[in-house]
């Protein structure tokens, strides 16, 4: 064989393992993007609850319901109703509520519940049923709503309700 043969030979190997090597790396699976979008938490339907002040009956039994949404999948929500007594702001609405006078505590109703959302939806309609005691202390609460998708990202509500005889 002539040094021309091998030569060519050489060449024609290097050519087709480039040839391989760009078809590999051309049939590679891409990237998942990178989710970077908040969930949204959506209480516009007219079956949403609740709302900006709502009143909320002691001794009954209120069903919250939103519309929870991601760009890429919803992971859990959180359900979070405290006291207003102080007059502490974490409303996230526009509308203002009017407050009651400023008082101390003797039995607030106060609910922390979390929920797993299955599977990689995007979309989720939320519904909680909530039992309030006959015997809290009526009053201006918050209801926080919380959201967080599978990648971590979290948005919250923060509405104000109250509690009424």
């Amino acid at each position: 064989m002539n040094k021309l043969h091998i030569h060519m030979q050489i060449r024609k190997k290097y050519a087709v393992m480039a040839l391989m090597a760009a078809f590999t790396i051309a049939c590679k699976k891409e990237k998942e993007p990178i989710d970077s979008e908040k969930p949204t938490i959506d209480i516009r339907a007219e079956s949403a609850f609740p709302k900006q002040c709502s009143q909320i009956k002691r001794g009954s039994t209120v069903t919250f319901r939103a519309q929870l949404s991601d760009n890429v999948a919803l992971g859990s929500y959180s359900i979070d109703v405290h006291h207003n007594f102080d007059h502490h702001s974490h409303s996230t609405e526009v509308e203002e509520c009017t407050l009651e006078p400023i008082k101390k505590p003797v039995k607030p109703f106060v609910l922390v519940k979390s929920v797993n959302i299955p599977g990689q939806v995007q979309q989720y309609d939320a519904q909680l049923q909530i039992d309030v005691p006959a015997d809290v202390d009526p009053g201006n609460y918050h209801f926080m709503i919380r959201v967080t998708d599978q990648s971590g990202w979290s948005s919250q509500r923060g509405i104000s309700v109250r509690i009424v005889e």
